[in-house]
């Protein structure tokens, strides 16, 4: 008998990269992993933080991917650490050429898995912990006051409204 303690919830990601990282090469290798790709995002400039320029250089662009297979919410820690394996494919040195942050939607906020401690931060497992970033209230998003700066912005809020209405599909068909 196959138990499930949690309903599904939607993979996304938001994708950084420079201009060494090429989406034509580590979408396809994401979607063998994780399933096809629903949704693609239009790509943004990434220019709210320069915590990356350092190591990964000026111009990065950001984009945000839905996967088909929805996922179990207590899977995101393993997730993050496939994630990492990617990232390390597509470096060059130590320094990575692209930065994968998954997540997670459901149908009232939005969870993105990190490895650094934050007091709002929920410990998953293998040092990982499950960051709530926005909550969904009255048809929009919505940031919490620790939300990360590009998060904070409605310049995604459209995109993840989308995934979404994919993923209020997919719960209907699960019925």
């Amino acid at each position: 008998m196959d138990i499930h303690f949690f309903r599904p919830v939607k993979l996304f990601m938001a994708v950084l990269y420079n201009k060494q990282g090429d989406p034509a090469d580590f979408i396809p290798h994401l979607a063998r992993i994780f399933s096809p790709v629903d949704y693609r995002s239009p790509v943004y400039p990434f220019d709210h933080t320069h915590y990356y320029e350092e190591e990964m250089g000026s111009s990065l662009s950001r984009i945000l991917l839905s996967f088909e297979r929805l996922i179990s919410p207590d899977t995101l820690a393993e997730i993050k650490h496939l994630t990492r394996v990617v990232e390390s494919i597509y470096s060059h040195g130590a320094n990575r050429n692209i930065n994968l942050d998954p997540g997670y939607l459901d149908l009232d906020k939005v969870v993105l898995a990190s490895a650094k401690y934050g007091r709002q931060k929920i410990p998953l497992k293998d040092g990982i912990f499950a960051d709530p970033t926005l909550e969904f209230t009255r048809h929009n998003f919505k940031p919490f006051e620790w939300t990360f700066p590009d998060f904070s912005t409605q310049l995604y809020y459209e995109d993840l409204r989308h995934i979404r209405v994919i993923y209020k599909h997919q719960l209907r068909e699960l019925t």
